[in-house]
């Protein structure tokens, strides 16, 4: 995948670690606030093996309150160029605001993960201008109404199709598929049967013919599966890690990078032999 100023090589599977540097957000929101203390556990996240450190500054949780642009940068821009500068690390910035997605690209941000799948007003001018890599992901409705009653008739089908629009937006835009990763949005806009059926179907996202990123790490359908608390629900995570990595998946989200690297190269091995054996 070609990100700004480099190339993300996909042969295997790869670890996205993420930092919410954000009062709100549902797992770890408050604790990364101060600069020093976001940037320190991304170091961690790298020395774990994170591949890729997603920086946040405002909360996509259900009923989360919209934060405005220049705060956003101010919470999340000294982050990534403090990354970037120390480490030249790969930093992607989960933003729907062209503003900082600008900002973030000038500290150095070489993707861009944006939720709402650059529909944003000038969003996908602005990230055609950057040069990055950009993750468009599915979501129905938006972060403070999606969980309240969502419907699909066919959500595989569905989903396919709005991110098929979204690729197609973007070629036109001048975002080449090179450029592009796609994320079915797990938790957005979804209740547990609509979750379970995309990741038993995830496979056929790679129709799409670009690669599939999933973010599942601590979410509440694995709380409805299991009946843990956030702070409690790593092992249901890595279940179904595993089974997204089997199905196509080529980048992983995760608030816990130790024990997620570990269970993609487990997942990636038996696939690989599975291939293998025909």
């Amino acid at each position: 995948m070609q990100l700004r100023t480099r190339t993300l090589n996909l042969s295997r599977p790869r670890v996205m670690g993420v930092i919410n540097c954000t009062p709100d957000s549902f797992s770890d929101g408050g604790r990364y606030l101060d600069v020093d203390a976001a940037v320190a556990h991304a170091e961690r996240m790298l020395a774990e093996g994170a591949d890729i450190i997603d920086v946040g500054g405002e909360s996509s949780r259900p009923g989360a309150t919209p934060v405005p642009e220049a705060e956003e940068c101010r919470r999340v821009v000294p982050v990534v160029r403090t990354l970037v500068e120390r480490h030249g690390c790969v930093v992607s910035v989960d933003t729907m605001k062209p503003a900082v997605m600008r900002a973030a690209c000038a500290a150095g941000a070489e993707l861009i993960n944006d939720i709402s799948a650059l529909r944003g007003a000038g969003a996908i001018r602005i990230a055609a201008a950057t040069g990055a890599g950009v993750c468009l992901m599915h979501m129905q409705g938006e972060p403070g109404t999606m969980q309240r009653a969502p419907h699909y008739d066919g959500v595989v089908r569905e989903v396919t199709a709005f991110l098929a629009t979204r690729i197609a937006a973007c070629r036109a835009a001048g975002i080449p598929s090179t450029r592009l990763c796609v994320d079915p949005g797990f938790g957005f806009g979804k209740r547990i049967e609509h979750n379970l059926a995309l990741l038993a179907r995830l496979d056929s996202l790679q129709a799409l013919g670009v690669p599939l990123l999933v973010g599942m790490s601590r979410k509440s359908m694995l709380g409805d599966l299991t009946g843990r608390a956030v702070s409690d629900r790593l092992a249901g995570g890595l279940a179904a890690v595993t089974i997204a990595v089997l199905r196509g998946a080529q980048i992983v989200r995760t608030h816990d990078v130790a024990a997620t690297v570990d269970a993609v190269k487990v997942a990636w091995a038996v696939k690989g032999a599975t291939e293998q054996m025909g």
